[in-house]
């Protein structure tokens, strides 16, 4: 691994604000973001990168390689907690191997923005397809965990799973980003420009503050999650390396562009901390949510910000 790429990453300011959140927690600093200002500045991120990626697919002819790439990610998001699941269940009971599944079939929409971040630096392009692959992979991981909740658990706790999948296609983070999506797609280009100062150019600004914002969330939440012992610990940071490795290899089958097989890879090993715990609130009251939000927001999202952005990009470059 190009040992520049890895020390880049690492003193990416963005990143440095994650670790200023969590300091300031170990500190026991008063430090913290307003809860309606993290909402926003969430919002905006999803609806920024969902925004810009419609604008480039308007420009974009939709061809097999978009097509296979959607498909890839959509079989992706689906396979992922299938596995996940009977991997979990070895050691945890049925409603938290469900949740934890779905979790890690979906994606993380800030590990995703970290990673386009990384691909500006290194002056790399990527397709607007990407964000819809990224709204795609949402939903099938939460309705995957819920199937599987539902057929091993007990008859009488069975939970209305038509309402669980209206809510989970319905979810804010995932309407925001597919509606963004969609009126980038159908938004004027010249009317487009006039937000592209907000959509752009303070981008980065409010992605810094947001992971302050995750910083001091996951070390909040991490304390709670030391309880459920190594299994655990040892499946958030394998199974995201095995997912992003795999994909990184496997990828290079349906696309060429190392952007977008870099994406490919972030999104197969990225975890949900936002829109599964909306979703499993409904689907799996029993689940515990100090397991699967702190394995998504403690582990899995670090350790890919940090190890996992250079490790997969090594992978695409031999490959």
């Amino acid at each position: 691994m190009d040992i520049n790429i890895l020390i880049s990453n690492l003193t990416n300011p963005t990143l440095l604000f994650f670790i200023l959140g969590i300091l300031s927690f170990v500190v026991k600093s008063d430090l913290e973001i307003p809860e309606s200002s993290s909402k926003f500045i969430s919002l905006y991120l999803l609806f920024s990168i969902g925004f810009k990626g419609g604008q480039e697919l308007s420009h974009s002819e939709f061809t097999s390689e978009i097509f296979l790439t959607l498909l890839f990610a959509i079989v992706m998001s689906a396979i992922v907690p299938l596995y996940s699941f009977f991997i979990l269940k070895k050691r945890l009971n049925v409603y938290d191997a469900g949740a934890v599944a779905a979790a890690y079939g979906s994606v993380s929409a800030v590990t995703f923005v970290a990673a386009t971040s990384f691909l500006e630096n290194e002056q790399l392009h990527f397709g607007g397809h990407m964000v819809a692959a990224m709204a795609l992979m949402e939903s099938p991981a939460i309705i995957i965990g819920v199937y599987l909740i539902m057929r091993y658990q007990t008859e009488g706790e069975r939970q209305d799973f038509k309402k669980i999948i209206h809510h989970s296609l319905t979810n804010g983070s995932v309407l925001m980003i597919v509606g963004s999506l969609v009126i980038g797609i159908v938004a004027d280009s010249k009317q487009a420009e006039g937000i592209k100062p907000f959509t752009t150019d303070i981008f980065k600004g409010f992605l810094a503050v947001f992971l302050l914002e995750m910083g001091i969330v996951t070390a909040r939440r991490f304390k709670a999650f030391r309880n459920y012992g190594k299994y655990v610990t040892a499946f958030a940071i394998l199974m995201p390396a095995f997912n992003g490795v795999l994909v990184a290899a496997l990828s290079g089958l349906i696309t060429q562009d190392v952007g977008n097989r870099f994406l490919l890879a972030i999104l197969g090993a990225s975890a949900s901390y936002i829109a599964v715990p909306a979703a499993m609130r409904l689907a799996a009251p029993k689940a515990e949510p100090g397991l699967y939000i702190p394995m998504a927001l403690g582990l899995t999202f670090p350790f890919n910000i940090t190890v996992g952005i250079p490790l997969y990009y090594w992978i695409i470059g031999l490959t």
